[in-house]
């Protein structure tokens, strides 16, 4: 049984301003989900995109923003979000302070395709 132990916000991110890490993939061993944090710097934000699987976020410190198929929300902690595979989503930090949230999905691979250039990037096991 794996345990993961947290880096402290070692880890780079995929977003400037973030710093992350992933928690349960398949190199832990993980069929059927994936999962991990990102941590939010004040002015922090991921650009919009869509996922080819659902998606689960938890605000876990500070206060977020999402936008989620063209609705702005103000997140705050422990409130989560559902996002359907292929509806649009971003998540931004304009507070002074820091936000994390946790992420998962229901699959070890995920593909994270950006609307504004066309362009897709993943993480995870290949099917």
């Amino acid at each position: 049984m794996p345990i993961i132990r947290f880096n402290n916000w070692e880890g780079p991110a995929r977003a400037p301003l973030t710093r992350g890490q992933r928690l349960v993939t398949h190199e832990t061993g993980a069929q059927n989900i994936s999962s991990g944090v990102t941590r939010f710097e004040p002015g922090a934000k991921i650009p919009l995109h869509y996922h080819n699987v659902e998606e689960q976020v938890t605000i876990i410190e500070g206060e977020a923003i999402a936008i989620i198929d063209g609705t702005r929300v103000t997140l705050h902690a422990y409130d989560t979000t559902y996002v359907p595979a292929g509806v649009p989503h971003h998540f931004m930090n304009e507070s002074d302070s820091t936000m994390a949230i946790l992420y998962m999905y229901p699959s070890p691979y995920v593909e994270r395709h950006f609307p504004e250039t066309g362009t897709m990037d993943w993480h995870g096991k290949q099917p």
